[in-house]
Protein backbone atom coordinates (compact mmCIF):
# COMPACT_ATOMS: atom_id res chain seq x y z
CA UNK A 1 0.00 0.00 0.00
CA UNK A 2 1.42 3.39 -0.94
CA UNK A 3 1.21 5.83 2.13
CA UNK A 4 -1.34 7.41 0.79
CA UNK A 5 -3.41 8.79 -2.55
CA UNK A 6 -1.16 10.68 -4.66
CA UNK A 7 -3.36 12.90 -6.18
CA UNK A 8 -4.32 14.38 -2.50
CA UNK A 9 -0.44 13.31 -1.47
CA UNK A 10 0.79 16.26 -3.64
CA UNK A 11 -2.11 18.77 -3.21
CA UNK A 12 -0.27 21.61 -5.48
CA UNK A 13 -3.51 23.06 -6.43
CA UNK A 14 -1.49 25.53 -8.43
CA UNK A 15 -0.56 22.60 -10.54
CA UNK A 16 -1.00 18.89 -10.56
CA UNK A 17 1.34 17.02 -10.08
CA UNK A 18 1.58 13.36 -10.69
CA UNK A 19 2.94 10.46 -8.86
CA UNK A 20 6.88 10.50 -10.26
CA UNK A 21 8.47 6.81 -10.78
CA UNK A 22 12.54 7.67 -10.14
CA UNK A 23 14.81 4.88 -11.17
CA UNK A 24 17.67 4.56 -8.38
CA UNK A 25 20.64 2.58 -9.06
CA UNK A 26 21.72 0.82 -5.73
CA UNK A 27 25.33 0.68 -6.23
CA UNK A 28 24.99 4.23 -5.87
CA UNK A 29 23.53 3.93 -2.15
CA UNK A 30 26.07 1.67 -0.98
CA UNK A 31 25.01 2.22 2.64
CA UNK A 32 21.32 0.37 1.92
CA UNK A 33 23.56 -2.69 0.74
CA UNK A 34 26.19 -2.93 3.84
CA UNK A 35 23.97 -1.93 6.79
CA UNK A 36 20.29 -2.37 8.72
CA UNK A 37 19.96 1.25 7.81
CA UNK A 38 16.76 1.77 5.59
CA UNK A 39 17.30 6.18 5.72
CA UNK A 40 19.97 7.06 3.25
CA UNK A 41 21.57 10.36 2.07
CA UNK A 42 22.80 10.40 -1.60
CA UNK A 43 26.20 11.13 -2.41
CA UNK A 44 24.65 14.39 -4.54
CA UNK A 45 23.78 16.11 -1.05
CA UNK A 46 26.58 18.19 -0.27
CA UNK A 47 28.61 17.30 3.20
CA UNK A 48 27.29 20.91 4.63
CA UNK A 49 23.52 20.39 4.04
CA UNK A 50 24.15 16.73 5.08
CA UNK A 51 25.17 18.10 8.21
CA UNK A 52 23.09 21.02 8.77
CA UNK A 53 20.01 18.33 7.97
CA UNK A 54 21.61 15.87 11.10
CA UNK A 55 21.96 19.26 13.46
CA UNK A 56 18.40 20.00 12.94
CA UNK A 57 17.61 16.27 13.72
CA UNK A 58 19.76 16.38 16.68
CA UNK A 59 18.05 19.35 17.81
CA UNK A 60 14.63 18.00 17.67
CA UNK A 61 15.04 14.38 18.87
CA UNK A 62 17.77 14.86 21.14
CA UNK A 63 19.62 12.37 19.86
CA UNK A 64 23.14 14.29 19.88
CA UNK A 65 25.18 11.55 18.60
CA UNK A 66 22.67 10.73 15.50
CA UNK A 67 24.18 11.18 12.19
CA UNK A 68 24.58 9.94 8.91
CA UNK A 69 27.70 7.76 8.23
CA UNK A 70 30.46 7.16 5.51
CA UNK A 71 28.14 5.66 3.41
CA UNK A 72 25.80 7.75 4.06
CA UNK A 73 23.45 5.75 6.00
CA UNK A 74 20.91 7.34 8.96
CA UNK A 75 22.32 5.99 12.41
CA UNK A 76 21.12 7.09 15.87
CA UNK A 77 23.91 5.57 17.93
CA UNK A 78 24.39 4.75 21.25
CA UNK A 79 24.13 7.98 23.44
CA UNK A 80 21.08 8.30 25.10
CA UNK A 81 18.42 10.81 24.74
CA UNK A 82 19.02 14.86 25.73
CA UNK A 83 15.63 15.91 26.49
CA UNK A 84 14.09 16.38 22.69
CA UNK A 85 10.67 15.32 21.12
CA UNK A 86 10.03 11.33 21.86
CA UNK A 87 7.34 11.37 19.30
CA UNK A 88 10.44 12.65 16.91
CA UNK A 89 12.63 9.71 18.49
CA UNK A 90 9.66 7.19 18.33
CA UNK A 91 8.90 7.95 14.29
CA UNK A 92 12.82 7.70 13.41
CA UNK A 93 12.85 4.09 15.29
CA UNK A 94 9.46 2.86 13.12
CA UNK A 95 11.32 4.16 10.34
CA UNK A 96 14.77 2.18 10.81
CA UNK A 97 12.79 -0.59 11.97
CA UNK A 98 10.53 -0.90 8.92
CA UNK A 99 10.55 -2.28 5.76
CA UNK A 100 10.72 0.78 2.98
CA UNK A 101 13.61 2.31 2.24
CA UNK A 102 14.05 5.79 2.29
CA UNK A 103 16.34 7.97 0.19
CA UNK A 104 17.05 11.69 0.99
CA UNK A 105 17.78 13.51 -2.29
CA UNK A 106 19.03 16.96 -2.75
CA UNK A 107 16.20 19.14 -4.83
CA UNK A 108 18.19 22.74 -4.19
CA UNK A 109 16.39 25.38 -6.45
CA UNK A 110 14.21 22.83 -8.41
CA UNK A 111 10.55 24.62 -9.52
CA UNK A 112 8.88 21.39 -8.90
CA UNK A 113 9.84 21.24 -5.07
CA UNK A 114 8.60 23.70 -2.74
CA UNK A 115 10.97 22.85 0.66
CA UNK A 116 10.30 19.40 0.32
CA UNK A 117 8.47 16.63 -1.29
CA UNK A 118 8.41 12.46 -1.32
CA UNK A 119 7.68 10.44 -4.34
CA UNK A 120 7.91 6.72 -4.82
CA UNK A 121 11.10 5.46 -6.82
CA UNK A 122 12.66 2.00 -6.96
CA UNK A 123 16.05 0.41 -6.79
CA UNK A 124 16.66 -1.39 -9.93
CA UNK A 125 18.89 -4.61 -7.98
CA UNK A 126 16.02 -5.09 -5.53
CA UNK A 127 12.63 -4.50 -7.52
CA UNK A 128 10.48 -5.53 -4.85
CA UNK A 129 11.56 -2.83 -2.26
CA UNK A 130 9.22 -0.17 -1.07
CA UNK A 131 11.31 2.77 -1.45
CA UNK A 132 10.42 6.63 -1.39
CA UNK A 133 12.56 9.58 -2.24
CA UNK A 134 12.46 12.67 -0.43
CA UNK A 135 13.29 15.54 -2.18
CA UNK A 136 14.73 18.44 -0.70
CA UNK A 137 15.13 21.91 -1.58
CA UNK A 138 17.74 23.07 0.84
CA UNK A 139 18.11 26.58 -0.93
CA UNK A 140 14.23 27.28 -0.43
CA UNK A 141 14.65 27.42 3.53
CA UNK A 142 17.36 30.11 3.54
CA UNK A 143 14.63 32.23 1.84
CA UNK A 144 12.53 32.26 4.99
CA UNK A 145 12.62 35.05 7.48
CA UNK A 146 10.36 35.99 10.32
CA UNK A 147 9.80 35.32 13.87
CA UNK A 148 12.24 33.23 16.11
CA UNK A 149 9.63 31.00 17.36
CA UNK A 150 8.22 30.03 14.32
CA UNK A 151 11.52 29.86 12.28
CA UNK A 152 12.26 27.38 15.09
CA UNK A 153 9.16 25.02 14.13
CA UNK A 154 10.15 25.30 10.58
CA UNK A 155 13.63 24.09 9.05
CA UNK A 156 14.67 20.96 7.02
CA UNK A 157 14.49 18.47 10.08
CA UNK A 158 10.87 19.40 10.38
CA UNK A 159 10.39 19.41 6.28
CA UNK A 160 12.25 15.48 6.64
CA UNK A 161 10.27 14.33 9.63
CA UNK A 162 6.92 15.57 7.61
CA UNK A 163 7.87 13.32 4.42
CA UNK A 164 9.18 10.92 6.81
CA UNK A 165 5.02 10.84 8.46
CA UNK A 166 3.99 10.15 5.43
CA UNK A 167 5.61 7.29 4.18
CA UNK A 168 5.59 5.74 7.82
CA UNK A 169 2.73 6.29 9.07
CA UNK A 170 0.40 6.91 5.65
CA UNK A 171 -0.83 10.34 6.76
CA UNK A 172 -2.36 12.66 4.69
CA UNK A 173 -2.32 16.61 4.41
CA UNK A 174 -5.80 18.34 4.01
CA UNK A 175 -7.88 19.62 1.20
CA UNK A 176 -9.08 22.94 2.56
CA UNK A 177 -7.63 25.58 5.19
CA UNK A 178 -9.59 24.48 7.74
CA UNK A 179 -6.54 22.50 9.68
CA UNK A 180 -3.41 21.72 9.32
CA UNK A 181 -4.13 17.66 8.32
CA UNK A 182 -3.16 14.94 9.80
CA UNK A 183 0.50 14.62 9.14
CA UNK A 184 0.61 18.09 10.60
CA UNK A 185 -0.99 17.25 13.51
CA UNK A 186 1.47 14.60 14.12
CA UNK A 187 4.34 17.08 13.59
CA UNK A 188 2.67 19.67 15.92
CA UNK A 189 2.51 16.83 18.68
CA UNK A 190 6.71 17.34 18.17
CA UNK A 191 6.78 20.96 18.30
CA UNK A 192 4.34 21.00 21.99
CA UNK A 193 7.00 18.37 23.29
CA UNK A 194 9.33 21.33 22.72
CA UNK A 195 7.75 23.99 23.89
CA UNK A 196 7.51 25.34 20.10
CA UNK A 197 4.51 26.81 18.21
CA UNK A 198 2.46 25.15 16.15
CA UNK A 199 1.60 25.07 12.66
CA UNK A 200 -1.74 26.62 12.57
CA UNK A 201 -2.73 25.74 8.90
CA UNK A 202 -1.41 23.38 6.03
CA UNK A 203 -2.01 26.64 3.51
CA UNK A 204 -0.02 29.60 3.18
CA UNK A 205 -1.73 33.44 2.42
CA UNK A 206 -0.08 36.41 1.17
CA UNK A 207 0.83 39.10 2.78
CA UNK A 208 -2.08 41.57 2.84
CA UNK A 209 0.21 44.60 1.42
CA UNK A 210 -0.14 45.82 -2.28
CA UNK A 211 2.57 47.47 -3.85
CA UNK A 212 -0.17 48.82 -6.71
CA UNK A 213 -4.08 48.85 -7.13
CA UNK A 214 -3.44 46.04 -9.33
CA UNK A 215 -0.26 43.66 -8.00
CA UNK A 216 -0.44 41.78 -4.72
CA UNK A 217 2.79 41.11 -3.22
CA UNK A 218 4.45 37.72 -3.65
CA UNK A 219 5.46 37.84 -0.10
CA UNK A 220 3.64 34.63 1.46
CA UNK A 221 3.23 33.79 5.41
CA UNK A 222 2.37 30.71 7.26
CA UNK A 223 1.42 31.21 11.09
CA UNK A 224 2.33 29.44 13.45
CA UNK A 225 0.07 29.06 17.19
CA UNK A 226 1.49 29.03 20.97
CA UNK A 227 -0.77 29.13 24.21
CA UNK A 228 -0.26 31.77 26.36
CA UNK A 229 0.84 29.90 29.98
CA UNK A 230 -0.22 32.93 31.78
CA UNK A 231 -3.56 33.78 30.33
CA UNK A 232 -5.97 32.29 27.68
CA UNK A 233 -4.15 34.21 24.66
CA UNK A 234 -2.77 32.42 21.85
CA UNK A 235 0.32 34.00 20.55
CA UNK A 236 0.50 34.01 16.58
CA UNK A 237 4.04 33.82 14.88
CA UNK A 238 4.81 34.21 11.48
CA UNK A 239 7.15 33.20 8.85
CA UNK A 240 7.53 35.00 5.32
CA UNK A 241 8.96 34.27 2.30
CA UNK A 242 9.16 34.96 -1.37
CA UNK A 243 7.22 32.55 -3.22
CA UNK A 244 8.50 33.78 -6.96
CA UNK A 245 11.49 32.59 -5.34
CA UNK A 246 10.57 29.50 -2.96
CA UNK A 247 8.04 28.33 -5.95
CA UNK A 248 4.13 27.47 -5.41
CA UNK A 249 2.79 30.21 -7.12
CA UNK A 250 0.22 29.57 -10.20
CA UNK A 251 -0.38 32.04 -12.87
CA UNK A 252 -3.74 31.15 -13.21
CA UNK A 253 -4.93 32.35 -9.75
CA UNK A 254 -6.02 35.40 -8.49
CA UNK A 255 -7.17 34.84 -5.08
CA UNK A 256 -5.46 35.95 -2.24
CA UNK A 257 -4.48 32.11 -1.03
CA UNK A 258 -2.18 29.82 -2.66
CA UNK A 259 -1.71 25.86 -1.63
CA UNK A 260 0.94 23.77 -2.50
CA UNK A 261 2.97 20.74 -0.92
CA UNK A 262 5.14 22.90 1.76
CA UNK A 263 6.66 19.79 3.22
Amino acid sequence: MHPRNYRNYFSLKTFQVCEVLIALIVSAFPAYASTNSNVVVRNSVSKSNRDELARRLQAITGWTDLDFDADGALQIGSAGPQEGSKSARELISRTLGGERVILLEDASSRKDVVFCRVVSGRLDRLPAAEVYVVLIDFADFRQVTGDQQARAAFDVGWAVLHEIDHVVENSEDPLDDTTAGDCEGHINRMRRELGLPVRNSYFYSFLPIKSDASLISRLVRLGFDQDDGTSAKTRRYWLIWDAAVVGGLSSERDSARASFDIF
